[in-house]
């Protein structure tokens, strides 16, 4: 299963690393092995771009329509058949599908490891024959070791170790790698408008909600310290692929910002499939 990883996903991404490193010294560009591994990260950004763009609009879909399905369960409490045919109707007439958010990230899981396994080992090689032994092609190969430092900074080494030869200068990484993430994850919480009228929450939707707000905090001081204890490299990563996410979700959000909708006005009205009678 690993040998079946490293040709799918691994070796691949390495090839792109190594050609865009060539590339880069080709072009004379300083510390070519961290723009490299920035570059990279974009390159993948935009070919998952579609499907993290799917993953995006679907998970919009859901927070739009969550405080109807609030209320609905309020409505038809103790009725689960009938919440589960009413749900089923809301999402229909909006255009949702519950399972269509899971697939994306399911397809681009191999993909993002791949990226973080080889930025995980290229910042490590010490010598020309590991870098050459992942190219398909002799025309990639290097001649000579490539350098791994970024401006002066060691990619293969950890903020930790590095602080006390660098200084608390190097806990910027730590930090922006924190925030970024931060910022992406709040833009995931729908904001409340003014005015609007919530409905009365379930324990479930309490509990979710609880949990989605210590997260908001939680995972981003995870991230920070994790970034604190692993490889330079893999700050750059991090944070470029989180930037570039953020701006992915800007554009493709502000047109249809999260509304929390009264239940009197909803999104779509629901059509019963029974009269009421008079």
């Amino acid at each position: 299963m690993g040998e079946i990883f490293t040709l799918l996903f691994i070796q691949p991404i390495a090839n792109v690393l190594i050609a865009i490193y060539q590339l880069l010294v080709f072009l004379h560009i300083p510390s070519p092995l961290g723009f490299g591994i920035i570059l990279l990260t974009i390159v993948i950004r935009l070919i998952l771009y579609p499907l993290m763009g799917a993953q995006l609009r679907s998970s919009k879909k859901m927070q739009d329509v969550a405080p109807l399905l609030s209320a609905l369960k309020e409505k038809y409490k103790g009725n689960a058949s009938k919440i589960q045919s009413e749900t089923m109707l809301l999402y229909k007439q909006n255009g949702i599908n519950p399972a269509a958010g899971c697939l994306p990230v399911i397809v681009q899981l191999p993909v993002i490891w791949g990226l973080y396994s080889v930025l995980s080992e290229v910042v490590k090689f010490t010598s020309v024959g590991d870098v050459n032994k992942l190219v398909y092609v002799d025309s990639l190969r290097l001649t000579q070791m490539w350098d791994l430092h970024f401006f002066g900074i060691p990619l293969g080494q950890t903020p930790a170790q590095l602080l006390t030869s660098v200084g608390f200068a190097i806990l910027i990484l730590p930090f922006l790698t924190g925030a970024s993430q931060f910022i992406q994850s709040k833009m995931m919480i729908p904001a409340k408008k003014p005015g609007t009228t919530t409905v009365k929450k379930d324990a479930t939707a309490d509990f979710m909600t609880a949990f989605q707000t210590q997260s908001l905090y939680i995972f981003p001081l995870m991230i920070g310290f994790f970034s604190y204890n692993f490889p330079v490299g893999l700050s750059f990563y991090w944070i470029t692929f989180t930037v570039f996410g953020i701006i992915q979700q800007y554009l493709m959000m502000k047109d249809s910002p999260a509304v929390v909708m009264p239940v009197e006005v909803p999104v779509k009205k629901l059509k019963s499939k029974t009269k009421k009678k008079k």
